[in-house]
């Protein structure tokens, strides 16, 4: 009596980076089909809870015109003591550096995926230099934000330099937040008094 035989169906994923390719080209084909599924449209609201301290709420975003329901985050913003703040959180100028480390480490792993080149370890130290003078409106000669930021990138991988190097420029000319810190965006304010 022969032994009975097994068909087993193999479905082989590919996954880069914690990423699934697979899905990844499938929404990249998705979007050059219909370029409406690439439209975003993400949204905060901020509450001053007093002092220097408040709150940010992110929930629900759009894609393509369509409401997708989110969970809740909420991130308190607030200044250190030597500010005259209680350090109930990072302030704007730290969470902007965090934002953009989020954004590069998205954009890295995303187009690294694509690419099929694996990243064992990956991590950015920022340091940027504010002046308070022109926070404060003491000096027309200094800026109100940062002066410059500096970012030293860390990545662990078996892809050779030239790959991560031209990686790092792929990443630099497509990361969101690398695009709004080193070119203009519009920001426009509608102030309403209640």
């Amino acid at each position: 009596m022969s032994a009975p035989s097994v068909v087993l169906d193999v479905v082989i994923m590919t996954n880069v980076n914690d990423i699934d390719v697979d899905e990844l080209g499938t929404m990249l084909e998705a979007v050059e089909d219909d370029p409406d599924l690439a439209s975003f449209t993400f949204s905060a609201e901020t509450e001053w809870t007093g002092g220097f301290e408040s709150e940010t709420r992110i929930a629900n975003f759009e894609q393509a015109g369509e409401t997708v329901e989110s969970e809740e985050f909420t991130i308190v913003g607030d200044e250190p003591e030597e500010l005259f703040g209680d350090r109930a959180g990072p302030n704007a100028v730290e969470l902007l550096l965090a934002a953009i480390g989020s954004c590069l480490s998205v954009t890295y792993a995303g187009h690294a995926a694509t690419k099929g080149i694996e990243i064992d370890d990956m991590r950015f130290e920022f340091e940027g230099d504010i002046d308070l003078r022109g926070f404060f409106g003491m000096s027309d000669e200094v800026r109100a934000g940062y002066e410059e930021i500096r970012c030293t990138t860390y990545v662990e991988s078996d892809a050779d330099e030239e790959e991560l190097r031209a990686l790092h420029e792929e990443v630099t000319e497509t990361s969101p937040l690398y695009d709004n810190v080193t070119d203009t965006v519009e920001l426009d304010f509608d102030l309403q008094f209640e």
